[in-house]
């Protein structure tokens, strides 16, 4: 694998998911040097072989740069802000590819500023947490031009078992935040069907097992499992995160005169989740915030369950 890896690779961004990503690269034989706004969190990659960087503009001699962040804001200002990787004037990648999921605006502004640079820019979210990345489930989109896309999609390959091309501008992020929508009111509803079985002493990890071998089963609801069962709410994504993608897709459906009555349901629930303290948990916390409603105190039934990934690890 490592021979047909040509390009230097850098790396913004080594939170939970981009730590896991570019772990991914690295062991597959990939030259990466790394950013993270607090270093202490790229060291451990190190030891497969990454080199670390003082900030995104030490990254413009890199021929690929993939980024990942959490806000539109940080996308901006990792790339044009101060000391971004567009800001050296006598270099810049070749291609910059954003994993983030961020706002269509935001990115048109850094596709421009690539562009004036001579760098192309690829829109390439993908779908997963830590968990999915590690078990090499993870699902890429992506979009901008076509050859740059030809240029990283080996790299991108790395990251799961789906690389997906879907137009020369913009439209992964489109894609990406309509994911996001989905799983928002799915991982909401299911919050809502464990709750109401619970509340007739079913067991949830038998009502789960029995939803996830039906029609309506998916890998999500698999993965989501021992969350809902075991009360584990180890954070892979929290409800500030998943609200911001929510409002990113309730801002899209404006522009277009799309109604999305049950996402701006989910959003406001979620802000009420936020405004009572579940900030910092992962998404799952749905399950506990229903139960409240109900007047039910939940209890982890502490049975293993199978999310689906284990196979795959």
């Amino acid at each position: 694998m490592a021979g047909a890896f040509k390009h230097k690779i850098g790396w913004i961004g080594a939170g939970r998911m981009g730590f896991q990503l570019a772990t991914r690269l690295l062991e597959a034989g990939a030259d990466v040097t790394v950013y993270n706004r607090t270093r202490a969190k790229a060291e451990p990659l190190t030891k497969l072989g990454a080199k670390l960087a003082d900030s995104p503009a030490a990254l413009a001699d890199r021929d690929i740069v993939f980024t990942i962040v959490g806000e539109s804001e940080d996308f901006l200002a990792v790339t044009t802000g101060p000391k971004g990787v567009l800001t050296d004037k006598r270099k810049a990648p070749k291609i910059i590819a954003d994993i983030s999921t961020v706002s269509e605006d935001a990115s048109l502004a850094v596709r421009a500023a690539a562009e004036r640079r001579g760098c192309a820019l690829l829109a390439a979210p993908i779908s997963g947490n830590p968990k999915v990345i590690k078990a090499g489930k993870g699902s890429v989109v992506a979009s901008g031009p076509k050859k740059a896309f030809d240029t990283a999609k080996p790299y991108l390959a790395t990251f799961g078992r789906a690389v997906a091309y879907v137009g020369d501008s913009e439209q992964a992020r489109i894609v990406k935040i309509c994911h996001n929508v989905m799983l928002g009111v799915v991982a909401e509803c299911m919050a809502e069907v464990s709750v109401l079985a619970t509340a007739y002493g079913i067991p949830r990890h038998a009502f789960l097992d029995f939803f996830n071998n039906s029609v309506m089963g998916s890998d999500f609801t698999r993965y989501k499992t021992p969350a809902y069962v075991n009360l584990d709410f180890n954070a892979t994504f929290t409800p500030p995160l998943l609200r911001k993608d929510l409002e990113l897709g309730l801002g899209a459906a404006r522009k277009h005169n799309v109604p999305m009555p049950v996402t701006s349901l989910v959003r406001e629930i979620l802000t009420t989740m936020i405004g009572n303290g579940y900030r910092d948990q992962d998404f799952a916390t749905f399950i506990e915030f229903i139960a409240k409603g109900a007047g039910l105190k939940l209890k982890a039934e502490k049975v293993a369950v199978d999310d689906g990934l284990s196979a795959g690890a």
